[in-house]
């Protein structure tokens, strides 16, 4: 019998040739396929939607035959790798296979014992960012070699700048517009060669040398990969344009100019993430009854039922039911809009029965538990903390979800909710703006309910139109429901966001991935 080719092997047969090689860089990711690497099992970080893309992505060029690298800190904490027995013998086994492989795992102590990928303290990630980027930059790129290399946010964003010194084309996704600053000369004593790469980096101010540049010049991380990057990527192309539109005033000016720049050299898209594949109604182990397009409505009653059973509320299948799974955050996710209306809001729907379900953490919480409390609530409101099984059979016990944003990179939520049948209320703003659609029954189009005026007023009148729907005959509204139900399957995958980012590969290479007499034949053809 042959021996079992490597993964790279696999993909330079698939090919003929030589393949472009991939090396993405990521401070996240929540798996890897199978193949690539004797503890793909083991590697899962996971912060946020970064991690998933990340996955998606990885999995996908994998599967493909594409030449892909993968470079992330060895969290050996996260990973289940026993600290105490310094390596155990799964770990030695791994490490002796590993040139052979995709995975390249980032060494240093400060990831050791890192119980999640970013901490509470600012200092603390700049020195996992810095040791990150040191290991990628003077360790994992000469080994790859790589043709192209993908990174991601703040944390990896000296590496475009060593990249344009290398030659080699990069791609810079940002997910948020957090960033951290600090100088040259504290880049340097951790291990980075910045000089070689000093005029790719964005400072505070302009500098005519290094060494002026070298120990007051503070080098923004996520503006340096936005700047010195080759193509740049936000998580949808409205939040995209509004970057570039200047629309929000949190997005610092430079920011702002270099994102601007980059879109109008062409260079610039903005690509949807979305939701884990194990958020499937079909196959969710977490909820009561699942269900599909054909029977969700038995199947949503049931779970609504035991959902108002768990909370106190209320036990009633056919009240219509809003969720609310995202963090009470004031800043971004306009829970004060709802909270402004949530009395007003509950009476005025009250014969109808009308119920309000939050499975959030944040700091206004207590706002809406003062306002339960106040006016006696506890039958048509339940606030409490984030648990992951409880939020899956809130998307699918209720009718409709809330989403009243002031501004959103992406957002993964109103994604789901539609899959589960719990249509979106959300404000027209960002990836809201791209994922959702103004419901239109008669033309058999839409998946939600947008406003575009950020106050609560803007928000009741959706609140309106979604009870409007829910009044419909229940042959209407099952249809609707249905059919959003599988739109929303269909394009909001892994698989389409894979695709996009491909599709951004092959431009910046100006050649295919991989090589299309080995790609999968057409159906048409066998």
């Amino acid at each position: 019998m042959p021996a079992k080719k490597t993964s790279t092997e696999k993909a330079a047969t698939n090919n003929g040739n030589k393949s472009p090689r991939i090396l993405i860089v990521t401070p996240e990711i929540t798996y890897l396929p199978e193949g690539m690497g004797n503890m793909t099992n083991k590697l899962s970080a996971k912060a946020g939607g970064l991690a998933d893309v990340s996955a998606s992505l990885v999995s996908a060029l994998y599967e493909l035959g594409a030449d892909v690298h993968v470079a992330l800190p060895h969290y050996r904490k996260m990973f289940h790798v026993d600290i105490g027995g310094f390596i155990d013998n799964e770990l030695l086994i791994y490490k002796s296979k590993l040139p052979d492989d995709r995975i390249h795992l980032a060494e240093d102590r400060i990831f050791y014992y890192q119980d999640r990928v970013y901490s509470n303290s600012q200092e603390t990630d700049l020195k996992i960012s810095l040791a990150f980027q040191r290991e990628v930059i003077n360790n994992i790129i000469p080994t790859v070699k790589p043709d192209l290399i993908h990174c991601n946010d703040w944390m990896t964003g000296l590496i475009p700048g060593e990249a344009r010194m290398l030659g080699i084309p990069s791609l810079f996704t940002f997910h948020n517009i957090h960033t951290v600053k600090t100088t040259l000369a504290h880049i340097e004593d951790r291990g980075i060669d910045a000089a070689e790469f000093w005029s790719n980096l964005f400072y505070g101010w302009p500098s005519a040398n290094y060494f002026e540049a070298r120990d007051n010049n503070p080098v923004d991380f996520l503006c340096s990969g936005i700047f010195s990057s080759h193509f740049i990527n936000t998580v949808s192309p409205t939040f995209l344009k509004e970057i570039v539109d200047n629309a929000h005033d949190f997005v610092p000016g430079n920011i702002q100019w270099e994102v601007a720049s980059k879109f109008h050299a062409g260079c610039a898209a903005g690509i949807l993430n979305s939701p884990d594949s194990s958020c499937d109604p079909e196959t969710d182990d977490f909820l009561i009854q699942r269900y599909g397009v054909l029977d969700h409505y038995e199947a949503k009653r049931a779970n609504k039922t035991w959902l108002q059973e768990r909370l106190g509320l209320q036990i009633n299948p056919d009240a219509p039911m809003l969720f609310w799974p995202s963090r009470l955050d004031p800043v971004q996710k306009g829970c004060q809009l709802l909270s402004d209306i949530l009395y007003a809001t509950i009476d005025k729907y009250w014969d109808r029965g009308l119920q309000i379900v939050f499975v959030a953490n944040g700091g206004y919480q207590q706002v809406f538990h003062d306002i339960v409390h106040l006016h006696d609530l506890y039958s048509r409101v339940a606030v409490c903390n984030f648990e992951e099984g409880l939020s899956h059979i809130g998307f699918a016990a209720s009718d409709f979800m809330l989403m009243p944003s002031l501004f959103e990179p992406c957002g993964l939520p109103q994604m789901t909710g539609a899959i589960y049948g719990s249509l979106p209320i959300a404000r027209d703003t960002g990836g809201l703006h791209d994922s959702v659609s103004q419901m239109d029954t008669g033309k058999g189009t839409g998946n939600g309910f947008l406003f575009e005026t950020y106050d609560g007023a803007g928000l009741a009148w959706a609140i309106d139109q979604a009870m409007e729907f829910h009044a419909l005959d229940l042959h209407t509204r099952g249809t609707q429901v249905g059919r959003v139900m599988k739109e929303s399957k269909q394009h909001f995958n892994h698989e389409v966001t894979a695709q996009a980012y491909i599709d951004i590969y092959q431009q910046m290479l100006n050649r295919p991935l991989v090589d299309e007499v080995f790609a999968k034949p057409n159906q048409d053809t066998l």
